[in-house]
C-alpha cells in the first residue's frame, strides 16, 4: 500500500520549518551589527520617497523596512516568523518609525495586485524555496509603473560560498526547493522575472563586515545568532566528528575571506526593475 502526501500539507510543514529556523538564535543581531547597511541601500536604489505605498517581503526584523518609513513612506514590513516582527515592532518604535507589521509567506502574499509602489527584500525573499513562485507573487503585488528591488547574497561570495560549506552536512533540501543565492545570479533573477519587468539593472556590490576579529569570532556568532547554521550544527548534534568538520570549514571560510584585522568583503548583488504597464 502507497501513501500520497497531500501538496498543501506539505508545503504547510515546508514554511513552518522555515518559520522555526529562523526563529533560532538572534538574526536582529546579524541585521544590526553584521549588515546594518544593506537595507538603507536597498530603500535608497529604489528611490523611496515620502508617500509611496512600500512592500518589505520577508523583512525579518526590518533592517530595510525601518529606514523606508523613516523615508516618509507607508510601509508594510511581511515576513514569515512572527517572532522577528515582534523584535522590529520594538525597534521601530525606538526610532520613532510608523509602520504595519503583518506575517505573511513570500510565496502567497496576502495582498492585492498592483497595490504598492516599490516592492522590495533584503537577503529575504532569496530564502524562500519555491523562487519562481517568490518572483510571481514580488511582481504581482507591484503597480504597473511601480519599482522592484532586491538585494541577494551571490553564489560566489562570502555568504553563497558559507552556504556551499555547510551543505554537505545540513538536512536534504525538500523536493522543488532551490538554493538561496541563485537569487544572486543575474541571470537567475532575469529569468524569474521575465518579460513583465524593464529597467532591469544589476550590480555585483561589497559589504565591509568589521564585525568579527578572528575566524573563530565569525564561527562562534553564527553559531549562536543565525537560524540556518543553527540548524545545520543541530542537524548533526549526535555525530561529534561532523560537528568539528563544520567548525573547521566555517573558520577555515573566515579565514579565506580575511582582508586583515578580520575585516571581510561580502558580496551581494543589487538589482531594481520597473514593472511594465501592462501584463
Amino acid at each position: 500500500m502507497t501513501t500520497t502526501t497531500n501538496p498543501a500539507d506539505a508545503d504547510r510543514e515546508l514554511k513552518a520549518k522555515h518559520r522555526a529556523m529562523w526563529a533560532l538564535g538572534d538574526y536582529p543581531a546579524v541585521a544590526t551589527e553584521v549588515i546594518a547597511e544593506l537595507g538603507p541601500a536597498l530603500v535608497s536604489a529604489c528611490g523611496v520617497k515620502p508617500g509611496d505605498q512600500v512592500l518589505d517581503v520577508a523583512a525579518g526584523s526590518g533592517n530595510a523596512a525601518v529606514p523606508a518609513a523613516l523615508a516618509g513612506a507607508e510601509v508594510v514590513a511581511s515576513d514569515l516568523t512572527p517572532e522577528l516582527l515582534d523584535v522590529g515592532r520594538r525597534a521601530a518604535e525606538q526610532a520613532g518609525a510608523a509602520l504595519e507589521w503583518r506575517v505573511a509567506d513570500a510565496e502567497a502574499l496576502p495582498f492585492a495586485g498592483g497595490q504598492f509602489d516599490v516592492v522590495m527584500s533584503c537577503v529575504g525573499a532569496m530564502f524562500a524555496p519555491h523562487h519562481q513562485a517568490t518572483a510571481d507573487e514580488l511582481v504581482r503585488v507591484c503597480r504597473p509603473g511601480g519599482t522592484i528591488g532586491l538585494i541577494s547574497w551571490t553564489p560566489a561570495g562570502f555568504i553563497g560560498q558559507m552556504f556551499a560549506a555547510m551543505k554537505p552536512f545540513a538536512a536534504p533540501p525538500p523536493p522543488g526547493a532551490q538554493p538561496p543565492p541563485l537569487w544572486g545570479d543575474e541571470a537567475h533573477v532575469r529569468a524569474l522575472l521575465g518579460d513583465r519587468v524593464t529597467e532591469v539593472t544589476a550590480t555585483r556590490r561589497m559589504l565591509r563586515v568589521t564585525r568579527f576579529d578572528t575566524p573563530e569570532a565569525f564561527r562562534d556568532f553564527f553559531k549562536a545568532t543565525y537560524g540556518p547554521t543553527i540548524a545545520t550544527f543541530a542537524f548533526n548534534a549526535q555525530d561529534p566528528q561532523k560537528v568539528a568538520d563544520l567548525d573547521r570549514e566555517l573558520v577555515e571560510l573566515a579565514r579565506r575571506h580575511d582582508l586583515g584585522g578580520g575585516a571581510m568583503d561580502w558580496e551581494y548583488l543589487l538589482v531594481t526593475a520597473r514593472r511594465v504597464n501592462s501584463d
